[in-house]
This record gives structure tokens, C-alpha cells and sequence, in this order.
């Protein structure tokens, strides 16, 4: 391991670092943007609460099979190819989403986005676990996680909300194409598809359990799957409803609601970072278990507040521990559980089945539930989703006892070693 770390190449690994954590970061702000436009967006096309959450729901559906599709692509053909196609995809399809004029227009428009931009998250996990050195990959990966909040949950609502002054919400979703596009250009010209012997490192740095041919399998897999319904349902719930719950319940206005939201992004960004270079030290599954009852401690007081700024603070440590979680999860806790050739497929099939079922559903169900019961209930459905994924991550087989590299006798055997 020695002889890897030295030769480890610092410059690809910051460049490339640097591309995909602002990819990512384009891939949140497009699909995050649209929450603290809901109460325009309500008013305008005279939608319901249940229609909010079938919004979301969709977005989430399609994000969810592409994952799993992209994962599967990204193992097969290369990281490199499946990046691009993603971010070229949506960056030239985000302004399309101004133009609808109707609830069908807009289920149609966010379906394709959704499609368009889960192709990036599996191959952009491998992708920073591939260019990382092996002693620091989880740091790593929280940084280029932490993107995706920062610039959609804690960039986006403030810009936003702003730009309602100036322009109308339908041309909103034209600032990201450019971007984009030149980010595209940049994963093209940099990114690289790791050999087959490269991958074999990390999976002999970080791997465990015997080699099996399918990623469910994979015990922690399908714990994973699982645990994702949970994360998901907390998350999405709160990011859906938590615009319309400040506005509708706590009353307060279309500025201040933006700035309190985006204590959302500033948790998640901070929490992504400092739970996955926790897990390098301590071990992933004593952090995991950590984040999750302390989200559902931040969740209680939360439900209980109404001045803005504890609002903000709750809001902010729920999302902090939260987003940790469900990074540890998609990251190092399904990537580092399967050989290196099915690392892409196992981090898609998590995101995937977990975007389907708790970004997917949830929100459907709980937007029509809301309706009938009342928007201040989803706290109490969030909290239930983290109490029941607690027991499920008690069963989670550890992939980094005590913080330590696994020792040969743990690691999977990787193709390239059997051939």
C-alpha cells in the first residue's frame, strides 16, 4: 500500500475531484431549485399539495431507474462516457421546465430531467473513489457529495427566491445550461476510465466479503436498499414540504423563507464532509448508527420550534446528520461491500431503489396525506423513518473495522487477481 500511496498521481486526483464535485453540485441546484419555487409555482398553475408531492415523486422515479441503469452502463463502458452523456442532457434540457403551463407538462418535463441526471450519481461516486488515494477515498467522496447540497439546498433557494423580483419562476431553470456545458467539456477532457488493476486496489484496500456474481448477493446491499426508503422518505419529505410548511404553517414570507431554507444545504454540505472523514478514522457503521439517532433528536426539536432562527438551526442539524448518513450508505458502505467490477452497479442500485421507493413514493403518499391531516405531520413521518432505519442499520456488516484498511484476509479477491 505503501508503493500506491506514493505513487498516487495528487494532481489527477484534485482536478478530477474538483470537475465532478461541480458537477454534482449543477446536478443539485437543478433539482432542488424547483422546492422554494412551489408556493409561486402553486399559485400559478393552481396546484394542490398533492400535486407538489407528485412532482417530486416523479422526478424521483426516473432519477431512481436511471441510477440503476447508469450503474450498470458506467461498470460496463466507463465512468467517462456515462458522466458526460448525463450532464450534456440536462444541462441542454433544464430550460425546458419554464414552459410548462400545465400539472401534466410539468410531470412530463421533470420525468425526462429526473431520467436525465440519476445517470450521474453512481458514476460519479465510483468515479471520485477511483481518482482518490485509497487512505482518504470517504474524505473524498464527502467533499464531492457535499455539492450537491451546497449549491441546491443552500445556493439555490437564496438565488432564486431573489431572481423572483426580477424575473419570472419559468425562466429561473435557464441558469444552469452553460454551466453545465462546460463542465461536461472539462469530465471529457479529464476524467479517466479506470484499469481494471486500479480498481483492484481500492477493492484490496476497502473491500470485504467473498466474491459472488450479483451485487444483491451482497449482504449490506440489500440492507442498504432498505436503510435508502429511510433516508429517503426523511429527506425528501423535508425538502418537498419544508417550503410550504414555512410559508403555510409558520407564515412567513417568500425572502425569509428562502434564507431559512437554506440551512437545509449549508447541514447537509457540512455533514456530508465531516461524517465520511469521521468514518476514515472510527469505522463506518459507529457513525452511521450516530448520525441517525442524532438526526432524530434535531427532527424532534424541529417539529417543536417556530422562531426563525432555531428553525434554521434544527433545520441545519437535522439535514447535517441526515445527508451524512445517506452519503455513508450509496458511498463507502455499498461500494466497499463488492468486488471492483461491480462497484458502479451497487452504488446505482442503492441510489436507484432507494430514489424510487423513499424519494419516489413517499412524497406521493405523504403529499395526498398532508392534504387531509395537515403539512405539520411530516415531521412525525420523517422521524418514523429514521427510527425504523436504526434497527436496519444495527445489521450492517462493517467494511472498515475500527477506521483501519482491511487486512488481506478480508478483502474480496478481485477479477483481475482470479483470471
Amino acid at each position: 500500500m505503501i508503493q500506491t500511496l506514493k505513487a498516487w498521481d495528487a494532481r489527477y486526483e484534485k482536478k478530477s475531484v474538483f470537475l465532478l464535485c461541480f458537477g454534482f453540485g449543477l446536478v443539485g441546484f437543478d433539482r432542488f431549485m424547483i422546492l422554494p419555487l412551489f408556493p409561486e409555482m402553486k399559485t400559478t398553475l393552481h396546484l394542490s399539495y398533492g400535486d407538489l408531492g407528485s412532482i417530486i415523486g416523479i422526478f424521483s422515479l426516473t432519477w431512481g431507474a436511471s441510477s440503476i441503469i447508469a450503474g450498470r452502463l458506467a461498470d460496463r463502458f466507463g465512468r467517462r462516457r456515462v458522466l458526460v452523456v448525463s450532464l450534456l442532457s440536462f444541462s441542454l434540457l433544464a430550460g425546458f421546465t419554464g414552459l410548462a403551463a400545465s400539472l401534466a407538462m410539468l410531470l412530463v418535463m421533470r420525468a425526462v430531467m429526473g431520467f436525465a441526471e440519476g445517470a450521474f450519481a453512481p458514476a460519479s461516486i465510483v468515479a471520485t473513489l477511483e481518482a482518490a488515494r485509497p487512505d482518504r477515498q470517504a474524505s473524498m467522496l464527502g467533499l464531492q457529495q457535499a455539492a450537491l447540497p451546497l449549491f441546491g439546498l443552500t445556493l439555490a433557494p437564496i438565488l432564486v427566491t431573489q431572481l423572483l423580483g426580477i424575473i419570472s419562476w419559468k425562466y429561473t431553470f435557464l441558469i444552469v445550461i452553460i454551466p453545465g456545458l462546460l463542465v461536461a467539456y472539462g469530465i471529457w477532457k479529464t476524467i479517466r476510465n479506470a484499469s481494471p488493476r486500479l480498481a483492484a486496489t481500492h477493492t484490496a484496500v476497502l473491500g470485504s466479503g467473498k466474491l459472488q456474481p450479483g451485487v444483491l448477493r451482497y449482504r449490506n446491499i440489500k440492507l442498504n436498499i432498505a436503510g435508502m426508503f429511510c433516508w429517503g422518505t426523511s429527506l425528501t419529505v423535508l425538502g418537498a414540504m419544508m417550503p410550504n410548511y414555512l410559508v403555510d404553517h409558520l407564515h412567513y414570507g417568500m425572502k425569509q423563507m428562502g434564507f431559512v431554507l437554506s440551512a437545509s444545504g449549508l447541514g447537509a454540505c457540512f455533514g456530508t464532509v465531516a461524517l465520511l472523514t469521521l468514518s476514515d478514522w472510527l469505522g463506518r457503521k459507529p457513525v452511521m448508527l450516530i448520525g441517525i439517532a442524532a438526526a432524530f433528536v434535531s427532527l424532534y426539536f424541529l417539529s417543536n420550534v417556530t422562531e426563525p432562527s432555531f428553525v434554521f438551526l434544527f433545520l441545519l442539524a437535522a439535514n447535517f446528520f441526515n445527508f451524512g448518513v445517506l452519503t455513508l450508505t450509496v458511498g463507502p458502505l455499498s461500494a466497499e461491500s463488492v468486488p471492483a467490477s461491480l462497484m458502479a452497479s451497487a452504488s446505482g442500485l442503492v441510489v436507484g431503489v432507494g430514489e424510487i421507493f423513499g424519494g419516489g413514493f413517499a412524497p406521493i403518499i405523504v403529499g395526498f396525506s398532508v392534504s387531509i391531516w395537515g403539512i405539520d405531520k411530516i415531521f412525525f413521518i420523517a422521524m418514523t423513518a429514521l427510527a425504523i432505519g436504526f434497527c436496519i442499520a444495527m445489521m450492517l456488516t462493517e467494511t472498515r473495522p475500527n477506521g483501519r484498511h482491511a487486512a488481506p484476509g478480508e478483502i474480496a479477491a478481485s477479477p483481475v487477481e482470479n483470471s
